[in-house]
């Protein structure tokens, strides 16, 4: 039997994440794509790339420092890894720019025209002079660097100006500064007011400047009796990884305390402009104490990210996808009761977002919170918007007398401060607050509401994939459930007391809980259809998932494909897998979907013999999910619901729009270059048919009211 563990049989966990954002920036040369679209996915893959560097390079950086042998799941040493990631990102990096070229070509044609200084006419140049007076100088600090000026801290990310010049008189040594550029308090892409030239001819179109190139312009502003010899953007990214003290007494003290290490953390990559002389390429990479390979030479603007704001510009709606409104809950709507709460208490009730409205989730908590019968609320929070109606409405609860308990997860990445600022707001309307578990990240996603009824307390239970942020809920795709079953509202229970206090593990009931039993689970359903594969019976798992990195739940897929059962995973990014292996995972085809929306829901389906075991879950099949996280998996036994899940998975596996599909040596091919027969996009698909049922219960409800609620002719009233 093959040792379904061994290296041969996987890839290296930092190049496929690569993959997946080469995936994502393809999406900016897709036709079908409107153009400002296309740039969002040069600001999507940018601000990835971020966030790849802060954490997954830094870190890989550190253990080759480290001088760590340690090899990965794929075979390699982190220098092997360090150096592949550098080869693949600068292939990356010149695509995007390239991507970004043409794009900017094309919106000319439109009459969006990105602009140098020296094109500006005399009026133009004359507004840009007062506007630099006006509105920069006074902002900008000019920082010389010399054996007085030692090279300042820059933080992670921000846009500065590298500066050579030398004394008009005296000293004509070349000396280095650096100018920030104020992109938190001062727009960094700025409009050029329409004006007329002097031949009386009217600018065609709008007009944009980069702030970065209008402080370059008035450099010798900020360095009276100095020449400007040359000007660079540059921009550096640090190491961004939080270090918590798994035996701090306080954990919100030891996060507190991390943040302010975070931003000053070790720089790992250097960004610069490609016009920049090496004498200034030289400085900067020894002040950093980094590697030639570590400097990315930049043909355009730094930092795409500035282009989300830009991408929703006034006036272009033709270059952007069609809006599309967020319906309501077709099944909430089909429930013929009293109220909120007995439509649940009735039959579950599933939404699936973006194409089902988040209010509905929001109108549960919202409704808990003023309803006099509610006792107490209890959630989990990893991510939360600023603006949060839940937040509003918990605190409200508290203020109303009710018990509520809230587990806010400080350790969420790049949200920490965002959670602790949340967390004091519960706390001083009355919450009780736990501050996550330590070792552990809380990234289940549940709330528990307890009501006192007529035939005694009952349980409300909500439950789902994705985070309880009303933002994100209109760009992701999640699926949540609303059930009142009396067995998920025990797990419920005792799910919120081992968090909470010192309860020992229950015996679920329905739950799946990692880190306790989530692997054990899965293991039992895999083991399941490889019984029946070899029964010689049908057998089938389909599964859709954000990444799949674990090397023991993987070697059991392998297992299940040996003994014949068929895998059809459905995996957005990370996948360390690989398919098509003879005799190893020949039975096993892997799906990735770029698209519109992020695709963030994780469903499982098992046959099972025909009985189908259908699941919901807060967890990716990754070792950090289910060995270093509190996470959920859900069963799904209403009928409809589990139907209703399976024709999700259909229409994700059958996109032939917007999916790749993986080969064996993990590079991917986009189905619609060999796309035979009708199209298939699956999120145009689901949205279709949110819209449909709603227009069908609209039209159902008009004709109720024309049915029943309309007047009596005069002779009835006799």
């Amino acid at each position: 039997m093959a040792d379904f563990t061994s290296s041969q049989y996987f890839l290296n966990r930092e190049c496929t994440w690569v993959k997946f954002n080469e995936r994502v920036l393809r999406e900016a040369i897709v036709p079908s794509n409107p153009l400002l679209e296309q740039l969002n996915f040069v600001a999507i893959a940018a601000s990835n790339l971020d966030e790849f560097f802060m954490i997954r390079v830094a870190g890989v950086k550190h253990l080759v420092e480290s001088g760590v042998k340690h090899i990965d799941i794929a075979g390699m040493t982190p220098q092997e890894q360090f150096d592949a990631i550098q080869e693949m990102v600068h292939k990356l990096v010149d695509d995007q720019y390239r991507y970004y070229g043409d794009i900017q070509q094309k919106l000319q044609a439109h009459g969006l025209h990105f602009i140098r200084v020296d094109a500006l006419d005399d009026d133009q140049r004359l507004w840009l002079e007062s506007f630099f007076e006006r509105e920069i100088y006074p902002v900008v600090t000019p920082m010389a660097v010399d054996s007085s000026h030692p090279f300042p801290f820059l933080a992670s990310l921000n846009l500065n100006l590298a500066v050579l010049l030398r004394r008009k008189q005296g000293d004509r040594s070349v000396k280095t500064a650096i100018l920030p550029v104020p992109t938190s308090v001062i727009d960094r892409i700025i409009k050029v007011p329409d004006s007329v030239s002097p031949a009386g001819k009217q600018h065609d179109g709008q007009q944009f400047l980069f702030l970065e190139d209008v402080i370059a312009a008035y450099a010798e502003r900020f360095f009276l009796g100095c020449d400007i010899l040359e000007v660079a953007p540059f921009r550096i990214t640090r190491d961004a990884d939080l270090d918590i003290d798994d035996d701090a007494e306080d954990l919100l003290m030891e996060v507190e305390k991390s943040l302010k290490k975070r931003r000053k953390g070790a720089a790992v990559r250097l960004e610069l402009a490609s016009t920049a002389s090496r004498m200034i390429r030289d400085f900067l990479r020894d002040e950093l104490q980094l590697e030639e390979r570590d400097v990315y030479a930049i043909p355009g603007p730094l930092d795409c990210k500035v282009f989300f704001s830009f991408v929703g510009i006034d006036g272009y709606d033709d270059l952007r996808y069609p809006p599309v409104t967020p319906q309501p809950s077709s099944e909430l709507a089909a429930i013929d009761a009293p109220d909120f709460w007995s439509a649940i208490a009735e039959r579950d009730v599933m939404v699936h977002h973006p194409y089902e409205t988040f209010e509905t989730v929001e109108h549960f908590i919202q409704l808990a919170a003023t309803d006099p019968d509610v006792l107490a609320i209890k959630q989990t929070l990893y991510r939360v918007s600023s603006k949060s109606p839940i937040i509003a409405a918990l605190a409200q609860a508290a203020e109303n007398g009710k018990q509520v308990t809230v587990l806010m997860e400080v350790k969420a990445r790049f949200d920490e401060e965002n959670n602790i600022h949340m967390a004091r707001k519960l706390e001083k309307a009355g919450c009780h607050v736990i501050y996550g578990i330590m070792g552990l990240k809380t990234h289940s996603k549940i709330t528990l509401v307890v009501r006192r009824e007529e035939d005694g307390i009952r349980r409300y239970v909500h439950l789902a994939t994705g985070n309880y942020n009303g933002k994100t809920a209109r760009i992701y795709t999640d699926v949540g459930i609303l059930t009142a079953n009396t067995l998920i509202g025990v797990d419920a229970s005792a799910f919120f007391n081992l968090l909470s206090g010192y309860s020992d593990p229950p015996q679920w009931n329905k739950l799946a809980v990692a880190p306790l039993n989530l692997r054990e689970t899965i293991y039992q359903e895999i083991d399941q259809e490889i019984a029946q594969a070899k029964a010689g019976k049908k057998a089938l798992i389909v599964a859709k998932m954000n990444s799949l990195l674990d090397k023991y739940v993987i070697a059991k897929l392998y297992e299940a494909s040996a003994a014949g059962v068929k895998i059809r995973l459905i995996v957005r990014g990370i996948c360390v897998i690989r398919p098509g292996l003879p005799g190893i995972s020949e039975n096993i085809e892997v799906h990735s979907i770029v698209g519109r929306f992020l695709e963030h829901s994780r469903l499982f389906y098992f046959y099972n013999g025909g009985k189908e075991d259908v699941f919901i879950s807060s967890a990716d099949w990754m070792p950090r999910n289910l060995n270093e996280r509190v996470e959920l998996m859900t069963p799904v036994e209403f009928p409809p619901h589990k139907e209703r899940i399976k024709r999700i998975l259909k229409v994700y596996f059958d996109d032939n729009v917007k999916a790749y599909a993986m080969n064996s040596d993990g590079s991917y091919c986009y189905l619609a270059d060999e796309r035979q027969g009708k199209p298939v996009n699956a999120q145009d698909t689901c949205q279709r048919q949110a819209e449909r049922l709603a227009s069908e219960r609209k039209k159902a409800a008009r004709q109720f009211r024309k049915v029943v609620l309309r007047p009596r002719p005069a002779e009835e009233d006799k």
